[in-house]
């Protein structure tokens, strides 16, 4: 059992399936209270039931009050998980861009503008970011979930180096391909560059707890994002010109 979230309230958007989901019943299973999140009233309602937990349906954007009220007062962890998937160029449709912001990265920052002032006056907090390895890297044919993810895990990241000599505890989970229905909406460039390596989603509820023991800000359930990254950072035009490799092996693919 991991003793910092022990009876813990703890907020999960986005837990009617896929990551939240394993979230949810992997926080129950170590002994919190855990507020069950998702658009989907009926699914939300049907995770909170298998794990003891409470259904709060609704936008995640929206519903800190109520999860609050629902855990007695006080959230002590908050799983800022939900997401959406929006593929597309520079040419996709303004809508498409919002939704992909307002999901993807300004759920994030309304929920931390609730939290933030309880959790300074007490000093302590851990607000859990479910980003992407498309935040730390990018994703071919998706741009924008690969900018709006890097701008959730820019937005981890500023809550940890501003906030942590507070108690307010950060992690960003990166991981690349998980089992889930996002992951089968990617179609042919998710079965190209994500699919060979997917994992399932406890497998990233595991990598969360193993970062909170550690208390590690990044989760990489794809140890190899590491490497990644580095390449990334020390290399650009050499990464780059791998990505632009799997870009153009996707584009033959989808010619044929």
């Amino acid at each position: 059992m991991v003793e910092a979230v022990q009876d813990a309230g703890v907020v999960v958007t986005g837990a009617g399936g896929g990551i939240g989901a394993a979230l949810a019943r992997r926080f129950a299973a170590e002994g919190a209270r855990v507020v069950v999140n998702d658009l989907d009233a009926g699914r939300a309602k049907a995770v909170a039931d298998e794990i003891g937990g409470i259904a709060v349906p609704g936008d995640a954007s929206a519903i800190v009050t109520e999860a609050r009220d629902a855990l007695g007062g006080r959230v002590d962890v908050y799983c800022a998980n939900a997401g959406v998937g929006c593929g597309g160029s520079e040419a996709a449709a303004e809508a498409v861009w919002a939704l992909a912001w307002d999901v993807n990265v300004m759920a994030h920052v309304r929920a931390a503008h609730e939290l933030l002032p309880d959790w300074l006056e007490r000093g302590s907090g851990r607000f859990v970011s479910t980003v992407s390895a498309a935040g730390l890297l990018t994703m071919i044919g998706a741009a924008p979930y690969s900018v709006t993810k890097h701008g959730a895990y820019a937005f981890a990241e500023w809550l940890s180096l501003t906030y942590r000599h507070r108690g307010v505890k950060a992690h960003a989970i990166c991981p690349q391909g998980v089992r889930t229905d996002m992951l089968a909406a990617t179609g042919s460039a998710g079965d190209l560059v994500l699919q060979p390596t997917a994992i399932e989603p406890q497998d990233v509820a595991d990598a969360l707890f193993k970062g909170i023991e550690e208390d590690r800000f990044l989760i990489l359930p794809h140890p190899e994002v590491a490497e990644y990254y580095r390449a990334r950072a020390t290399e650009p035009d050499r990464w780059l010109h791998g990505m632009n490799r799997l870009q153009r092996q996707w584009e033959e693919a989808t010619a044929r």
